[in-house]
């Protein structure tokens, strides 16, 4: 029998920094240690289980493609049961019922599978299936309500998605179950599948739970015919957060968003919790990722209709977005809940529908001539015909006024030193087998291949071209730490034994708690490879490294070639010198060995426990560097005292000046 031998509470005594809290705090589990089932109904699962993977490996012996490409469809059942049991995540006794339906409903569609058939695909109404992620090589469900009626035929569906509210006790188990979060009293839109991402559990659909998005949405549109320009952004409490921060980060993706209730930044969102936020100057740096009142500008041609009850407190996300949408001279539409808390009204809701009818009647809304275009990292780095390539400084505001007269295109920019136009996307709205004229910042730039619509700034001009190639700053390489893991990862474990045994006791514990936290937070088993195994082939994936030159053998390849230096007595960090005895490097860099993806040292994602009570914490807590005081232990909140932090500069170099 899988007994329970944790504390139903983990609890940290630290202080909470972050917050500025000076008495230590206890922060819960989440999710939390589950119920203890009944011997019997533990053992009939368990033996179910095992006949289940006996089918599943049958099925991974077929070598045919149409097997491959549903054995995730069946893999989520098995998944959502094994962790059940061994991670005791059985929240609630009737969840015992549950997984014994789920068993029931895996294993037949294991021996449908097996005979060739997949009854499922061809079902309407509700349906769970499931991928394989990039990031970990997990399976992932997603549920789908497919329209009852086929009136279709040959033409394409509209897709919306819902994005479910916070749930603590959200496992697979309960998403598959019953869990996907849409209101019965919401009318469904016509010829409309609804597509329910899990987003890998309860992290506002962020970090690894924002790729989950994109990845259900692609492993739909390999089984349904979905209509690109009829892709509908929704979801409510959680949820509604996770529309504001899809619409202002990809506004040119959707036909139109709704979000409800939620939450659209960080600080003034935790003042309803009564907490002050009081984030040192990387902190508030990196809050630009996800506040999406930042990014306001970017909303002037998606049609949004808001929704929150009058008396649901969640009503100060749209409160704030509609101010910052004022200030860049967009209205927002806000249909308000009478005399209701944090739910849809049904009368709303139908009110609500009516207009999204009305918005997928008129179609989506063609590139518009005329744009103000917003980041703060090239993570989110284009919109319609404009791409971002450069930056000055990240972190730091980057705008561009875009504007189209006749065949000529101007571009006034703010914080940018490359940007580029993409001429499926421009041809649109301007002909582009006529002569253009490119003016950006007041600068005509001649055009010497009318067919190269890249462009960099060189000696305070911009020319023609892409600038020379060098190591710098771009999209899906831009940091920081945590952005390693929204792509490809490997986990280098050290197979040796540092002499430094506080380092060596700390960055190991640090290794394991990541592994447990990426599985309870991102519902993955973490790839983990030792140091000695690691091949060429690994390097086209991000490589996260614990330990140091003594006992990682991949730290010793490339130590040499890091941005930060260090030895047996000191790390070097500019003119500031840390002794090696009681500090430890943490860094996010381009791999030496591959400068295309990262590597990472000695950190996994670094929002921790204490971030996992309120999805608005869920924030990046670490720059590109940082040098831990492990005189400190570690807490939820940090790996212990952090000395020092700070960011590259866009050539990944070391930078004296950091821009507070």
């Amino acid at each position: 029998m899988r007994s329970i031998i944790c504390l139903i509470l983990l609890i940290f005594s630290v202080q909470f920094a972050f917050a500025q809290q000076k008495e230590p705090i206890e922060v819960r589990r989440v999710p939390a240690i589950g119920i203890q089932i009944p011997e019997a109904d533990e053992k009939e699962l368990e033996t179910g289980l095992q006949e289940f993977a006996k089918t599943i490996s049958q099925l991974k012996l077929k070598q045919d493609k149409f097997t491959a490409s549903l054995l995730p469809d069946v893999l989520i059942y098995y998944k959502a049961i094994d962790y059940a049991l061994k991670y005791h995540e059985f929240f609630h006794s009737e969840e015992v019922a549950s997984a014994k339906k789920l068993l029931q409903t895996g294993r037949q569609r294991a021996v449908d599978l097996l005979e060739g058939k997949a009854p499922w695909t061809t079902q309407k109404g509700e349906v769970v299936r499931g991928y394989i992620s990039k990031i970990d090589g997990s399976v992932q469900p997603y549920g789908l309500s497919i329209p009852e009626n086929d009136g279709l035929k040959e033409a394409k569906y509209n897709l919306s998605f819902w994005f479910h509210g916070r749930g603590e006790y959200l496992s697979e188990l309960n998403f598959i179950a019953n869990g996907k979060g849409f209101f019965p009293a919401m009318p469904a839109l016509k010829n409309t599948i609804m597509l329910y991402p899990y987003g890998r559990y309860c992290n506002g659909f962020k970090f690894a739970g924002e790729v989950d998005v994109q990845e259900a949405l692609a492993a739909v549109k390999k089984q349904y015919p979905i209509n690109e320009n009829g892709i509908f952004d929704r979801g409510f409490s959680m949820g509604g957060a996770a529309v504001w921060h899809f619409a202002v980060h990809y506004p040119d993706f959707w036909l139109a968003a709704n979000p409800g209730a939620g939450f659209a930044e960080t600080t003034e969102f935790l003042l309803l919790d009564n907490e002050t936020l009081r984030p040192n100057w990387y902190e508030k740096k990196l809050l630009h990722l996800y506040d999406c009142t930042d990014y306001a500008s970017n909303l002037s041609n998606l049609p949004i209709i808001a929704y929150n009850g009058d008396k649901d407190l969640q009503k100060q996300a749209a409160d704030v977005m509609e101010k910052a949408m004022k200030q860049e001279g967009i209205p927002l539409t806000r249909i308000v809940g009478p005399n209701t808390g944090h739910a849809y009204h049904p009368a709303s809701a139908k009110i609500v529908d009516s207009l999204l009818e009305r918005e997928a009647a008129k179609g989506k809304r063609p590139a518009p001539k005329a744009f103000h275009f917003t980041t703060y990292t090239l993570k989110y780095n284009k919109m319609y015909w404009l791409n971002l390539d450069a930056l000055k400084e990240h972190w730091e505001k980057a705008h561009v006024d875009g504007t189209i007269s006749s065949q000529t295109i101007t571009l006034k920019t703010t914080n940018v030193l490359a940007l580029s136009l993409a001429p499926e996307v421009l041809s649109t709205v301007i002909n582009l087998k006529k002569p253009v004229t490119i003016n950006i910042d007041g600068t005509n730039v001649k055009l010497k291949q009318p067919s190269v619509l890249s462009f960099y700034l060189e000696n305070g001009n911009w020319v023609q071209g892409t600038a020379k190639s060098t190591l710098v700053k771009k999209h899906e390489l831009q940091g920081p730490i945590d952005d390693a893991f929204m792509s490809a990862f490997i986990v280098v474990k050290p197979t040796g034994k540092s002499k430094n045994e506080l380092f060596d006791k700390w960055s190991k514990a640090e290794l394991d708690r990541f592994l447990i936290l990426w599985r309870r937070q991102f519902r993955g088993d973490a790839i983990v490879k030792n140091d000695v195994d690691v091949t060429s082939a690994d390097l086209s994936s991000n490589l996260i490294v614990f330990g140091d030159e003594e006992s990682n053998k991949f730290v010793l390849k490339i130590k040499n070639k890091l941005p930060i230096k260090w030895d047996s007595e000191k790390i070097k960090v500019g003119d500031t010198a840390y002794s090696s005895k009681d500090h430890a490097l943490v860094m996010i860099c381009p791999n030496p060995l591959n400068t295309q993806k990262y590597v990472v040292l000695n950190s996994g994602f670094t929002f921790r426990e204490a971030s996992f009570l309120n999805n608005a914490k869920q924030i990046p807590m670490l720059p590109d560097w940082a040098i831990v005081d492990l005189n400190t232990p570690p807490g939820p909140v940090y790996p212990g005292k952090v000395s020092k932090a700070g960011f590259f500069g866009e050539d990944w170099k070391w930078k004296s000046k950091q821009s507070r």
